[in-house]
């Protein structure tokens, strides 16, 4: 195959969350197949409902700064599935990840065929198989896995990593994963293995009690992220100077690149990690770690965009996630705001929409083109509800970006939120503008 049939074959399995089916054992059977790859380096999964990518970006740059050759597997992507399979901080060629692909699938197709599988891997189970592959035939010295969804029965855990980390835990797939918060962590919980070392990010109280029951059943003793910091100073857009306590060292008035007050607590993560991967012998002094968290970069993540007016581009995609935006807008941005909100209909959206229309001058809601889209029906009643300014709706994305191009003034700011779907669809056209 070549890579527009790669992804075209991917593609057909059935969206990655619409054609889900959690479970461990054909991602398990599909590595063996492959004589398997994640053995020929240790990996780092991070879980979690918020900051796992994020928190995953900075350790992977820490990695970088440290001369580590790095492989990084992320989702969703933005614009190109290229961008979920990194190797160095450089997305994998579309020839490499034609060339992985091809692979998966015969063995895939042989795995049906020989009646050791009831169907094909889905999508995520394929591609997660991809990354693995393509992060062995590279000679990566190491892994940085994000989970794709829960932790149990996510294909990542087939990875085996030895060390993993668990950023804060929120109410997010509901339907996969359970409606209340303990049976969510429970999910997340259960990469917490005997023999791991593990990370646990500052937590709600429910969450934490399942997390650590968990790794009092294993024998694993927790490495738990504290308050031990202090800021030091904020920029005008909301990038914080801190200083940063662990029981190794401390980083003075480290500047995290990615903004918003969240990210501290994802910079703590990270931190951690790397202070573990150091106690496994990895070579990652503290500057590689100040340096790291510094130039760490994740796109579509309290993105800011100069123009006039200026974009500010974010996932937002449950009531956690907008309430750490609503938290920024409240904060940090400049006046009128206008925000261009689509989203999928599975999320909470009265919740997000509470949390977020109120802070807009100006609303403009559109579809996202994607099978789960919430429809312009579905969020009007919410908008009439919640919304303070005027509210306007779109066809499509592009129409909502001229809409809201249109309502702005140069001073102002044009946000988007509400799925990193739509973040992709508009990045690219936002970009082109100059």
């Amino acid at each position: 195959m070549n890579f527009d049939e790669a992804v075209g074959y991917l593609l057909s399995l059935g969206r990655e969350t619409l054609a889900i089916k959690l479970g461990l054992r054909n991602t398990e059977l599909l590595l063996d197949a492959l004589d398997n790859p994640e053995r020929a380096f240790p990996s780092v999964q991070i879980a979690g409902t918020n900051g796992k990518g994020s928190t995953a970006a900075m350790l992977e740059s820490i990695c970088r700064a440290a001369g580590i050759k790095c492989g990084l597997y992320t989702s969703p992507h933005l614009v190109s599935i290229t961008e979920r399979i990194k190797t160095g901080g450089t997305q994998i060629t579309p020839e490499d990840f034609a060339i992985c692909a091809t692979s998966v699938r015969e063995v895939s197709g042989k795995l049906l065929a020989g009646k050791q599988i009831d169907a094909l891997p889905t999508f995520f189970e394929q591609l997660t198989a991809i990354a693995l592959l393509a992060f062995c035939k590279t000679g990566i010295e190491l892994a940085i896995l994000e989970t794709g969804l829960g932790g149990r029965l996510d294909s990542t855990t087939a990875a085996g990593a030895r060390i993993i980390g668990i950023t804060p835990i929120a109410l997010d797939h509901e339907e996969y994963l359970g409606h209340t918060l303990a049976s969510i962590a429970a999910e997340k919980a259960a990469i917490i293995r005997p023999g791991v070392k593990a990370v646990i990010a500052k937590q709600q109280p429910e969450a934490l009690a399942v997390l650590l029951r968990r790794c009092e059943q294993t024998s694993v003793t927790p490495v738990l992220v504290d308050d031990f910091q202090s800021i030091e100073d904020v920029t005008a857009d909301g990038k914080f100077c801190v200083t940063f306590e662990t029981s190794m060292g401390q980083y003075e008035r480290v500047c995290p690149g990615l903004r918003g007050r969240h990210q501290i607590e994802n910079a703590k993560v990270a931190i951690h990690l790397a202070e573990l991967l150091r106690a496994a012998g990895f070579a990652i002094p503290h500057t590689a770690i100040v340096i790291g968290i510094e130039t760490a970069t994740h796109a579509g993540r309290l993105e800011w965009i100069p123009h006039q007016p200026a974009f500010l581009i974010d996932g937002a995609h449950n009531p956690a996630g907008a309430q750490s935006l609503r938290d920024y807008l409240d904060e940090f941005t400049p006046r009128p705001l206008t925000l261009v909100f689509g989203a999928m209909r599975d999320k909470q959206l009265e919740q997000i929409g509470e949390i977020l229309f109120p802070s807009a001058d100006v609303l403009v809601l559109t579809p996202v083109n994607n099978p789960r889209s919430a429809a312009i029906e579905t969020l009007q009643p919410i908008a009439d509800r919640f919304a303070r300014g005027t509210v306007w709706d779109s066809d499509t994305s592009a129409a909502a970006l001229q809409i809201a191009m249109a309502k702005t003034p140069a001073e102002g700011l044009i946000c988007i939120a509400g799925s990193l779907y739509l973040a992709g669809e508009l990045r690219p056209l936002i970009l082109s503008l100059g």
